[in-house]
């Protein structure tokens, strides 16, 4: 079945979500409080945003169960995701049908990736340091520079506030899964409080054979693996309106796959580091300053056979410096930034790629209220040695009542060649021009405080598409490279839709969506035509219980789309139960149908899965 998301289909879904029909009952969608960063690089109330933004809430991941980060991503609207075996191996996570290196990932606003190969090392993200998440969808790059096509997602470790407080999880389940983490924090209040955070986790799991028979390395044997790691956060009030802090995210994962049926061990290690010192200060009454310095260390090793070519490191780092100052003009923020961004590659392989290349960018940004309308708009310079990037966004929202607002924007976007596609030998073309997009969206959203239900439209056209093919069409001496030369348009609808009806809490989301090559006209690799979630969860005394349903359309796993991986519908149970106020426990059973899926050809995908952990804590 081919589906085409045309303009009249996409406005007629908008107008179906929001004629979607409602019930009695309590607000659940997210606190009228939930305040919010990524979308405008400043703290606001959700409820005043005009980018399609969505949080993961600490309760929210304490119930998830999940085995990882992306089995969590990939339960949220707008998110797929692809991964080669078990929850420690390499994946990817698409936003609106983005690729994985044309999104930004960050963890307390410090970028983390691989610059080689543009992505985040989505597997050695820890879930257990997790306190919550931030998802902004559409074009950032006017905020954020180069990358942000698809969307940002934003991760917040634990962060100390209060009297101190002891938190602790223990669990156990299939593959002989095992977790455990630990946090201590809070703050000691007064005219100089020192708020502290300091968490440490471990996973472990003998896990699954990452193949299935037909991999060209298929190996039958169990391919777990082990991660730990520790974070911290701490800050000091100088003086009122004077702030000073630290923080560090450190974890390391070593994970087994497949290479062959040899009866050497073939594994990976990877390690991300993550830290940063900054200063917030006001100057003046109505300016805040922030001046922020950050690092961050992707670093993986790979044993791929017994011979000495069986091994390879590559080591990526990345220096910010940020100078961010928020001049409030009344009720609206005049936002002005410079940000110097350092990136530093070091390998065992070729010297070609062992290199550094700096960017440097500009941006100011202006959010305003007006009555019942909302503004926001953004430019941005970016210079380095792809040339510089002049990138702006505009969005606009009009509360047509208290409880119904509509929105509209246009945003432009470019990601920039990885050093791959710059520099690999043989493969890579320092010519590479990085690629571009253009977005425009409009939505309506509806929050009475008793239903929550959202549409979105977007179309984001790219140009420069960076294509990998073989053999190399513009040189002899290259069997394969990657250049500019491919046309993709990113078009889709996104519906929302939240309730509570006879006491269950009702959620579901579904994405229309059509990611395709203009150049060949095929669909982007790994990618449906449609996917989504319904949960519903209820509350009986100190027990809640709840049932989710994840579903997915038919892929491809290539690009030619010869080889297509079927759809899927997998249901997944938990429940909770609170002993008392300190200690609850946690069991969930996740694809109870033990259903076969694939998120890619050959690779083997979690069976029916059972976990069970008991939680301890205090605030």
């Amino acid at each position: 079945m081919t589906l085409r998301i045309s303009r009249p289909a996409a406005l007629t879904s908008l107008a179906l979500a929001m004629a979607a029909g409602h019930a009695h009952a309590e607000s659940i969608s997210a606190p009228a409080d939930t305040i919010v960063v990524t979308a405008t690089r400043t703290p606001q109330p959700l409820a005043n945003v005009i980018s399609d933004t969505i949080t993961i809430g600490p309760e929210q991941i304490a119930e998830s169960g999940a085995g990882s980060i992306v089995d969590l991503l990939q339960r949220q609207r707008g998110i797929e995701i692809a991964r080669n075996g078990g929850a420690g191996t390499a994946s990817s996570v698409y936003i609106r049908g983005a690729n994985s290196n044309q999104n930004i990932v960050l963890v307390d606003g410090v970028r983390i990736g691989s610059s080689t190969t543009g992505a985040a090392n989505w597997s050695a993200i820890p879930l257990t340091a997790i306190d919550h998440i931030e998802i902004v969808y559409g074009p950032l790059s006017s905020l954020y520079g180069a990358d942000a096509i698809g969307g940002v997602i934003q991760i917040f470790t634990k962060k100390g506030a209060g009297a101190p407080a002891v938190t602790a999880f223990a669990g156990y389940g299939s593959d002989k899964t095992r977790e455990a983490d630990a946090t201590l924090s809070g703050a000691t209040g007064g005219e100089h409080s020192f708020n502290y955070a300091i968490s440490a986790g471990k996973e472990k799991s003998d896990g699954f054979s990452a193949t299935r028979p037909g991999a060209s390395g298929y190996n039958a044997d169990r391919d777990g693996y082990d991660k730990e790691n520790v974070s911290g956060q701490f800050g000091l009030q100088i003086a009122p309106g004077y702030e000073a802090g630290a923080l560090f995210l450190h974890s390391k994962l070593e994970s087994q796959y497949d290479n062959g049926a040899s009866s050497y061990d073939v594994r990976s290690k990877a390690e991300l580091e993550t830290a940063a010192v900054y200063g917030k200060a006001r100057f003046l009454p109505n300016v805040d300053t922030l001046l922020q310095y950050a690092e961050s260390q992707d670093k993986g090793q790979n044993w791929s056979s017994a011979a000495a070519t069986g091994y390879s490191r590559i080591d990526t780092k990345q220096t910010d410096i940020t100078l961010q100052n928020d001049v409030r003009i009344g009720d609206d923020v005049l936002q002005v930034l410079y940000d110097h961004r350092k990136e530093e590659v070091s390998t065992n392989g070729s010297d070609a790629l062992n290199r550094d290349r700096t960017t440097n960018a500009w941006a100011a940004s202006y959010n305003a209220r007006r009555g019942a309308s909302l503004l926001n708009a953004s430019i941005r310079r970016d210079k380095s040695v792809y040339g510089s990037k002049n990138t702006g966004s505009i969005g606009y929202g009009y509360d047509i009542t208290p409880q119904l607002r509509a929105t509209a924007s246009y945003g432009s976007s470019f990601r920039a060649p990885t050093y791959n596609e710059l520099y690999y030998p043989g493969y890579g073309n320092p010519a590479n021009k990085p690629e571009q997009g253009k977005n425009a969206e409009i939505g309506m959203r509806w929050d009475d405080g008793v239903n929550a239900l959202s549409a979105s439209y977007y179309h984001n056209a790219l140009t420069n598409l960076l294509v990998s093919t073989t053999p190399c069409p513009y040189t002899g001496d290259k069997t394969s490279c990657v250049y500019n030369v491919n046309k993709a348009l990113l078009e889709g609808v996104t519906i929302a839709a939240a309730t509570k009806v006879a006491g269950v809490n009702l959620a579901a989301n579904l994405d229309l969506q059509d990611p395709k090559d203009d150049t060949t006209g095929k669909r982007l690799q790994r990618r449906a035509k449609k996917h989504g979630n319904v949960t519903a969860d209820y509350h009986i005394g100190a027990l809640k219980t709840g049932v989710e349903l994840e579903f997915s359309g038919d892929r491809f796993d290539d690009n030619a789309n010869k080889n297509r991986l079927g759809g899927y519908g997998l249901v997944n149970l938990y429940a909770t139960y609170a002993f008392n106020q300190d200690w609850s426990a946690l069991v969930r059973w996740n694809n109870i149908g033990d259903k076969q899926y694939d998120l890619a050809r050959f690779y083997a995908t979690p069976g029916s899965k059972v976990f069970a952990g008991i939680r301890y804590g205090y605030k």
